[in-house]
C-alpha cells in the first residue's frame, strides 16, 4: 500500500530515503487523480522492497506542494538521493510510470 506522505514525514520518507521514490500528488476532488490512484497502489505491492511509493494530498499538505511547484494534479515526481531525477504531469498508463521508476531502480 502507497504511503500517506504528510508535510511533517516528507523528509524522512522521501528525502532520506535509501530507495527512489514516487510521490503522487493528488487530491479527492481531482477525476484524473481518481484514476492514477489505483495504478500508483500496484506498483507500491509491484516494488515492495525495491522503492518506495507514496502519495500526498495537495488540499492537506500544501507546504510540500508549494515547495515542489505543483500547480496540476496528479503529479507525479520521482526521488533520487532526495533529488528530483523525474516528473509526470497528468494522467497515463501504468507501464509509462513502471518504466520511469525502473529507470532509477
Amino acid at each position: 500500500m502507497a504511503l500517506e506522505i504528510t508535510d511533517s514525514n516528507f523528509e524522512e520518507l522521501v528525502l532520506k530515503s535509501d530507495k527512489p521514490v514516487l510521490v503522487d500528488f493528488w487530491a479527492e476532488w481531482c477525476g484524473p487523480c481518481r484514476m492514477v490512484g489505483p495504478i500508483v497502489e500496484e506498483i507500491s505491492k509491484d516494488f515492495a522492497g525495491q522503492a518506495v511509493v507514496g502519495k500526498v494530498n495537495v488540499d492537506h499538505n500544501s507546504a510540500i506542494s508549494q515547495n515542489y511547484g505543483i500547480r496540476n494534479i496528479p503529479t507525479l515526481l520521482i526521488f533520487k538521493n532526495g533529488e528530483i531525477v523525474d516528473k509526470q504531469v497528468g494522467a497515463v498508463p501504468k507501464a509509462a510510470l513502471v518504466a520511469k521508476l525502473q529507470a532509477h531502480l
